[in-house]
């Protein structure tokens, strides 16, 4: 996942340290379109230099250059730098009802996108020809785009480097070797990653964490809870990777069991299937269940979200205390949650936070959408056009 600016490292001559130079700049005008000048000033190199890196990137379809703009500044205007739309990722993220595709350009834009449809969790090799098939159809209908990769955000424990998807309990998956199992089927590089963690630092790069180095992004959806933490602007891994299992914290004394048999824990008993159940409703995306819940004027509805949100503060500030975030970013349903009463969610969880974390706290929905979990997985594949731009075809 690319962090935010500055570039930080100055350039020289030899190889290696132009490919690198090649990359810090392909990712900071994925970050943002920027002029040269301002290109020049966040690297530290020279303008002749930058003009070159510009040059050679823009040679290889990697980024484009707009007419020159003034953009508020002083002297001869400099051309703006954009991300090309010829870099593409297919991004994947299985669920246990679905399994949706899209392909993403640089600059997290989301091109298009498929949701195939399963009536039971699908087995791994199911999940991958579902997303071989989609991935090849969106390639097809893609004018300008090439595929760099395939990036996977999946709602389980992921062994990084090696796109093993060690145990996802809602999916009935343990030990597959998802990434080689995609580049079998497609003959494209493939990357994985737990979905939560992927999310925050998507949410952090282009969402709602922007401007922040501490957060915490708490993703909710047909296939549990899991979290993300950025913490000093850094992603929180852990000892073996898999920090941020938020959704297995306690919330209740004696509460039903979760997936992995754990009592009373936050998706126990904050569910996507009893928000449905109360609104008398099968299947709906996140956006339509967030209306559903805003509109409905039913007491067991409004009752179901109450009971939810107050255990959802539990876990909020639980976490608040132990790592003091400054914004914790909530997507998927518990998006839908806080839209129909913040002020009951924020109340609830000021009341069992410290006062100096608590009242400096900011809680606030993921800005991405039904696209973050897409445009999160799409930025592993894109990690690799970064560390070299040289080394990967497009």
């Amino acid at each position: 996942m690319t962090p935010p600016e500055p570039l930080g490292v100055q350039g020289g001559r030899n190889d290696l340290l132009r490919r690198h130079n090649l990359g810090l700049v392909l990712r900071s005008v994925h970050l943002a379109p920027k002029t040269r000048s301002s290109l020049t000033r966040i690297s530290g190199l020279n303008r002749s230099t930058i003009g070159a890196l510009v040059a050679d990137l823009a040679s290889r379809q990697l980024v484009v250059e707009d007419e020159a703009s003034p953009l508020g500044q002083v002297g001869r205007p400099s051309p703006v730098v954009r991300p090309s739309d010829v870099p593409m990722a297919i991004a994947v993220n299985p669920e246990v009802d679905a399994v949706t595709v899209a392909t993403v350009l640089l600059g997290g834009r989301v091109l298009e996108k498929e949701r195939v449809p399963f009536d039971t969790v699908p087995t791994p090799a199911a999940a991958v020809a579902a997303a071989a098939a989609a991935g090849e159809r969106l390639r097809r209908r893609s004018r300008s785009g090439r595929p760099v990769g395939i990036g996977v955000a999946v709602p389980g424990i992921v062994q990084q480097g090696d796109g093993i998807v060690r145990n996802a309990p809602h999916l009935g998956w343990t030990e597959v070797p998802l990434g080689r199992m995609l580049t079998d089927a497609t003959g494209l590089p493939a990357s994985v990653a737990n979905d939560a963690a992927a999310g925050a630092q998507a949410e952090w790069v282009f969402g709602a964490g922007r401007g922040v180095d501490d957060l915490v992004y708490l993703h909710a959806g047909a296939s549990g809870i899991g979290a993300g933490v950025i913490s000093g602007g850094r992603p929180l891994l852990g000892a073996t990777g898999h920090a941020g299992e938020l959704g297995h914290t306690t919330v209740r004394r004696h509460g039903p069991r979760d997936t992995i048999g754990l009592r009373g824990t936050l998706e126990a008993e904050v569910t996507r299937e009893r928000l449905l159940k109360a609104l008398g409703l099968d299947r709906v995306d996140p956006d339509e269940l967030e209306q559903a819940l805003i509109r409905s004027t039913s007491p067991a509805v409004r009752a179901e979200v109450d009971r939810q949100i107050d255990f959802l503060a539990v876990a909020i500030a639980n976490a608040v205390n132990l790592l003091n975030p400054a914004r914790f970013v909530l997507g998927g349903f518990l998006s839908a949650l806080v839209a129909v009463d913040r002020p009951r969610l924020v109340s609830a969880v000021v009341e069992r936070t410290l006062p100096l974390p608590g009242e400096s706290l900011e809680i606030v929905r993921a800005e991405l959408g039904s696209d973050l979990l897409l445009i999160a997985a799409a930025e592993l594949p894109f990690a690799r056009l970064f560390a070299d731009p040289l080394a990967v075809a497009v």
